[in-house]
């Protein structure tokens, strides 16, 4: 069974959560949002075989562009994953970048879009895609066990002790919290959650701590 391994790298101005999963010398990425040199240093002798969106906020994307060039030198070509729902926000990422004060790079054109319940194959083990919009409208989070310990990767929908704000374009708070509550707290309760944002967690704690999901 594979033993992977998580490293987290904390980029840009909001301070996003960019993940680098491994096991062995095979790797994904989840959610590039800045900072493409450390990125790639933690790619280094690795072969990266998707880079995975969980949504298309600026702040997760703001290294695409880099970061996809940069693999493509080396000989590489990941694809980009995303839900489509999300799309018209990666088109709109320059401008969004421009009214926070700060640049990005065009983000390429994904290489294909995933739906809920797609399953992506990962050196023998399967990348589970969980569409749960609400914070934004492809809002997606990617599950995966590697035996020992399973792994959530929500992006903005779910947070330690918090949700994923629904007052941005295509948000909606019901629909994000109905889904979180159907879709991910059902996932086995020692589950490890890795947010875009802050620490990690785990299902079991949210399930009953987070004041958004008892309440």
């Amino acid at each position: 069974m594979a033993n992977l391994r998580i490293k987290t790298i904390v980029t840009g101005l909001f301070q996003e959560n960019c993940y680098v999963v491994s096991s062995g010398s095979d790797a994904f990425i989840v959610d590039p949002g800045d900072d493409a040199d450390e990125i790639l240093s933690a790619c280094k002798n690795l072969d990266v075989r998707y880079i995975l969106l969980t949504h298309a906020h600026v702040d997760h994307v703001g290294a695409l562009k880099e970061i996809s060039e940069e693999m493509q030198k080396k000989g590489q070509n990941p694809p980009i994953l995303m839900h489509k729902s999300d799309l018209f926000l990666l088109e709109l990422a320059p401008s969004m970048a421009r009214y926070f004060g700060y640049e990005i790079n065009e983000p390429p054109k994904p290489s294909g879009f995933v739906e809920d319940g797609d399953e992506l194959d990962f050196v023998g083990l399967k990348i589970k895609v969980i569409h749960v919009p609400g914070h934004s409208p492809g809002g997606t989070a990617y599950f995966i066990s590697d035996g020992d310990k399973n792994h959530l990767f929500t992006g903005d929908i779910l947070f330690a002790g918090s949700i994923g704000r629904t007052d941005l374009p295509g948000g909606n708070y019901n629909q994000l919290v109905y889904g979180i509550k159907s879709k991910l707290l059902v996932l086995p309760l020692e589950t490890i959650v890795y947010p875009g944002h802050g620490p990690t967690t785990t299902i079991a704690r949210e399930k009953v701590s987070n004041p958004f999901l008892i309440f």
